[in-house]
């Protein structure tokens, strides 16, 4: 198979699941370079988000593929085979391209997944993965998503992860003004969630995470707080909100701090949002008492509300999807004969090369230059044409389509 995509996303797979086979950034490049080196995989990228793991491969196997994400993440290949899905060439390259274009995300038309898919070519490029075929899919799914956003209203009004996290957040809270808010990491979700909570202007806004200056300077944006994440027991109880997006394997955030996060607050109420995977936040949290624990998989209903208004933008972007989606077909085709192009040409350019000699030989000798000439034309024609005259030849009676090839290949018109 020469292009295929393997992988599992929100609709294929639970939570649970897929953050079983999540890959961290700073070990993408080394699992590449071990997908292609111990599998038949000529190239390979990896998109690995919240939302979805997949592997875009060129020149490989989708069962050597799944063998090796199984054997990666130490995970039965019968547990996840349920919820992978394989996409053979015209159907990979349309999904590369829906998902560029936020068709296949969990908020229709999000703008976030394109960052991560160009984050995706950059680290396959870093780790000498990305060959001519994917850096072709890749370049041209950007092309078509920004095509899409341009010429549709698919990026009107989107409903983000980090403004479902402050809807749901006022369905538990009167007021968002009179509470205090946490957030914890310092990427672009947090970020985001930052700028949607701040409208609401909370009682107070404050940012953890690992490094300390990194959480300074997204607080320093929006007049909050900040501390180290080491920190987090002993300033838990003062939050209400708590929205955490962290790149850590475990979770950040036990049952066992929570409860005394929970006693030390008297019981009042705690809204918690674990947007990371794999989760920053003990599932078992989510069943206390007094506190109200959604996972990204909880916000699925929440940002599909106001949905139906952009279908009519969809349908123009799956139109234009599939225009382009037969145009990078049809590059793909035209590149496989390149191969037999230039042998065509390398075997002309042998004849012509080898008749030039002949004719600079016989001027050298004194031949009339006119004679020269003549042989060299007469001579580079019959080899040039000495294949397709012994085919047709060759060729049976009925061989019509034949026939039609070299007439067509050398615009040749029936004579009566």
């Amino acid at each position: 198979m020469q292009l295929f995509t393997l992988g599992m996303n929100h609709q294929s797979a639970p939570l649970a699941i897929r953050e079983r086979v999540t890959f961290h950034t700073e070990r993408l490049q080394s699992a590449l370079s071990e997908l292609t080196h111990r599998e038949p995989v000529g190239e390979a990228a990896i998109l690995s988000t919240c939302n979805r793991t997949e592997l875009y491969c060129a020149l490989g196997e989708p069962q050597a593929a799944l063998q090796w994400l199984a054997s990666y993440h130490r995970v039965r290949p019968q547990e996840l085979e349920p919820y992978v899905y394989t996409l053979p060439q015209g159907e990979a390259v349309r999904h590369a391209f829906r998902v560029a274009s936020g068709l296949d995300s969990m908020v229709v038309g999000e703008p976030q997944i394109l960052g991560q898919m160009k984050e995706a070519a950059r680290a396959a490029e870093s780790a000498g993965t990305l060959g001519t075929l994917l850096s072709k899919l890749f370049q041209r799914s950007f092309a078509v998503a920004k095509e899409v956003r341009s010429n549709t209203g698919i990026g009107a009004n989107v409903v983000s992860m980090a403004a479902a996290a402050v809807k749901l957040a006022e369905r538990i809270f009167p007021s968002l003004a009179e509470q205090k808010v946490l957030l914890i990491g310092a990427g672009e979700m947090i970020e985001l969630c930052a700028t949607h909570f701040a409208a609401k202007r909370p009682r107070t806004m404050a940012v953890a995470n690992r490094t300390l200056e990194r959480a300074e300077i997204l607080a320093r944006r929006f007049n909050a707080k900040s501390f180290e994440l080491r920190d987090l027991p002993e300033h838990l109880a003062e939050y209400d909100i708590v929205v955490s997006c962290t790149a850590s394997s475990l979770p950040i955030i036990g049952k066992g701090t929570v409860e005394s996060t929970i006693r030390a607050r008297r019981h009042r109420p705690m809204f918690m949002v674990d947007l990371a995977v794999p989760r920053d936040i003990e599932p078992e949290v989510a069943g206390m008492d007094d506190v109200f624990l959604y996972t990204i998989d909880d916000l699925a209903a929440t940002v599909r509300e106001g949905m139906d208004a952009r279908q009519s933008a969809v349908a123009q972007a799956e139109a234009i999807i599939e225009s382009q989606v037969g145009s990078f077909l049809h590059w793909m085709k035209t590149r496989e004969r390149v191969p037999l192009i230039r042998q065509l040409r390398d075997s002309a350019e042998e004849a012509r090369r080898l008749e030039v000699e002949r004719a600079v030989r016989m001027l050298a000798r004194g031949d009339d230059p006119k004679t020269v000439m003549d042989a060299l034309s007469h001579s580079l024609t019959n080899k040039l044409l000495h294949a397709p005259t012994q085919a047709l030849n060759q060729g049976d009676e009925g061989d019509e389509s034949f026939k039609a090839l070299v007439a067509r290949l050398y615009h040749l018109r029936a004579r009566d």
